[in-house]
């Protein structure tokens, strides 16, 4: 299987889209918000010579339905467990972008059995810190602001206004278009709606408010972990990637100097050439069920014992 075409599936009566390509062993790559399974495209067909690559849309994102329910990164995750179960995949190697990301360490964190390996891409839920327009969006009130901004009309008029920068050679340009592109998806009401309700899920006005910094150590030596960034991404700032690194020593990190916040968009050559090189040089991690409490154990007695004291 090459092409990305999308399938469609029921999943607790609602409909659930991913995309497929390629044979080999599984890698299910996940979006950040406001993106979907097609923005992985370009990444997704440079590893599918070699790989099985899934890319779901998530809930309320793209094609999928967008439900009146739990946008968690839980729920997120779990919604991907189960979708891979009814296609028969148990194990894969887990990739998040943004808020996937997110996604991806929760999706480790609550089936680490089904986790093969790990990787982050200008990932959230590793800091405080996220761009202003974010907070923005999180403010009481946003659904009528962004119905305006969503509008066709508007978009169109300031899509040219970034290609005239970038033909000028504004580096301005491109980040006119990355704001076309992100508001584009929620024309629709029931997407402003989804997008809203992951956005306050995870951030609100003062910024991340969601964090996996505290359990990363479960990463360690069990994990193989890969951390990328685009060196220019002024969404989420560089120095998380780099916190993450050290907080997970046997981790590995790259970063792309041609890429912003979305490395799959701006350099998918980069990423493609930066995950194969990971899975190909790692071995993937097999944890069971029964392993799990002699992995969290050593910090939870640590913490007992500092709380007795």
């Amino acid at each position: 299987m090459t092409a990305f075409e999308p399938w469609e599936m029921e999943l607790h009566g609602h409909r659930v889209i991913y995309r497929v390509a390629g044979s080999g062993p599984p890698v299910v790559l996940i979006h950040g918000m406001v993106n979907s399974s097609r923005h992985w495209e370009a990444v997704a067909m440079r590893l599918a010579e070699r790989y099985t690559v899934i890319a779901p849309d998530l809930i309320g994102h793209g094609d999928s339905a967008a439900v009146r329910g739990d946008y968690s990164l839980g729920a997120h995750a779990a919604s991907i467990r189960d979708m891979l179960a009814v296609i028969g995949i148990d194990r894969a190697t887990i990739v998040g972008h943004s808020l996937g990301g997110g996604v991806a360490m929760q999706f480790f964190y609550q089936f680490p059995q089904r986790t093969e390996r790990l990787v982050l891409v200008s990932s959230g839920g590793l800091g405080h810190e996220v761009s202003p327009l974010l907070r923005s969006a999180a403010l009481p009130g946003m659904n009528g602001v962004l119905a305006l901004l969503a509008h066709r009309r508007i978009l169109d008029a300031v899509a040219v206004l970034g290609q005239r920068l970038r033909e000028r050679g504004n580096s301005k340009g491109v980040y006119v278009q990355a704001i076309v592109r992100a508001l584009r998806p929620l024309e629709q009401p029931g997407a402003r709606a989804a997008f809203l309700h992951t956005l306050r899920a995870v951030i609100d006005v003062h910024g991340q408010r969601v964090s996996a910094v505290d359990r990363l150590y479960l990463l360690d030596s069990i994990m193989p972990t890969l951390v990328v960034w685009g060196e220019r991404d002024n969404t989420i700032p560089l120095e998380h990637g780099r916190a993450m690194h050290e907080a997970v020593p046997h981790s590995h990190f790259a970063t792309l100097p041609k890429a912003a916040h979305f490395p799959h968009l701006e350099d998918p050559e980069g990423l493609a050439r930066v995950l194969r090189d990971f899975i190909e040089s790692t071995e993937p991690a097999r944890i069971e069920d029964a392993d799990w409490g002699s992995i969290i154990e050593p910090r939870t007695r640590h913490e007992r014992q500092s709380s007795a004291a």
